[in-house]
């Protein structure tokens, strides 16, 4: 028992000491442009991480286009199921529906899996984290703003990035060296730079309704829980596909849907804000918990 709360304190631990020092920056008042870093990571490092990542990594393509088909029921489930829980409790979609659907699985998913299942696990949450980042962008744009707008979706270099890493997973072909060597250069900035984002982003929100926040959190994790029992039942996932699965479900509240929020529902920014602190903070006690008995 002693060795394996030590194994899952060194898979948990490294993120959020990440994490912690990019809370301390936003403490300190240090120069931090979440705005730009963010751009760097969803222009840049996203898609050189998924293309250095993927053309590397032995995985199966079949297996890859299940776990992403996986995503797309899990946040069609959480949207199904988010939208009947906010009715009944008499919220308002536009605001909380988007962070409902949408988990944290790029700043805390993709080092949490490396860690703890290696890079095929990492490779799978990719699978997870393409899916995610372009409903985020799409539809956990459309919702809170009220309009539809596929633009940004075809401009998505992510879109692309998986496109190229899927034909090089496909023909076993591979990047010539010195573009390779650049990707992996590109791309390891992300995971560093998503998560000093994290806890810089963390130390600014601020929180309205802690009784309401705790709720949507139980609320959330309830989903999570039942969304990917069903998920690795119904794909019959095992080893770093299924781990990998399960641990994108479980992932907090995204961050990055907050600014949609705060921009369309100015009113009701501090309430979601509370709801994605609240459910960050919870991960310290459900990752040890679901790494030490379910993975």
């Amino acid at each position: 028992m002693e060795s394996l709360f030590l194994n899952v304190l060194n898979v948990v631990l490294p993120v959020l000491i990440c994490a912690g020092i990019g809370y301390c920056l936003a403490l300190i008042k240090a120069p931090f442009d979440n705005k730009v870093i963010g751009g760097v990571v969803s222009r840049v490092g996203y898609p050189t991480l998924i293309i250095s990542h993927l053309s590397t990594t032995k995985i199966a393509v079949g297996t890859f286009l299940d776990v992403m088909a996986a995503a797309a029921l899990a946040i069609a489930g959480f949207g199904v199921l988010g939208f009947v829980a906010l009715k009944s409790m008499r919220l308002p979609v536009r605001a909380f529906l988007t962070p409902l659907m949408h988990g944290n699985v790029g700043n805390i998913g993709l080092p949490i899996t490396l860690l703890a299942l290696g890079d095929a696990g990492m490779a799978y949450t990719m699978a997870f984290v393409v899916v995610v980042l372009i409903s985020i962008f799409t539809v956990g744009m459309w919702i809170p703003a009220g309009e539809f707008s596929p633009k940004k979706l075809a401009s998505s270099p992510i879109i692309y990035a998986v496109i190229l890493s899927l034909v090089l997973m496909a023909t076993g072909y591979s990047l010539p060296q010195p573009v390779a060597k650049s990707f992996d250069i590109l791309g390891g900035l992300s995971i560093p730079l998503m998560l000093l984002t994290l806890g810089h982003t963390l130390a600014t929100l601020r929180i309205k309704s802690l009784g309401r926040a705790v709720l949507l959190t139980l609320l959330h994790l309830v989903m999570a829980i039942v969304i990917a029992a069903a998920l690795v039942w119904a794909f019959d996932f095992t080893g770093a596909e299924r781990g990998a699965v399960i641990l994108c479900c479980l992932m907090p509240a995204s961050v990055a849907t907050y600014l949609f929020i705060d921009q369309h529902v100015p009113e009701y920014g501090p309430d979601v804000a509370g709801f994605i602190l609240v459910s960050t903070f919870t991960i310290i006690v459900v990752l040890p918990v679901a790494l030490a008995y379910w993975i």
